[in-house]
């Protein structure tokens, strides 16, 4: 499902250039931010950590 959304939103972005400079404008503008970055990496080494749960007690 994941490869699918990413396809689509690359599909979406070669038939519309136009779109493309947005899309770089918008990530762009999320990376300059470090919250940002800090959370959206904290979510995602949360997201591998939970397999792991109350184990480590």
């Amino acid at each position: 499902m994941k490869w699918l959304i990413l396809g689509a939103v690359l599909a979406v972005l070669l038939l519309y250039p136009s779109l493309q400079t947005f899309v770089f404008a918008l990530v762009a503008a999320a990376l300059s931010k470090p919250l940002v970055v800090a959370f959206g990496l904290g979510l995602a080494a949360g997201a591998r950590m939970r397999s792991a749960g109350r184990r480590t007690l």
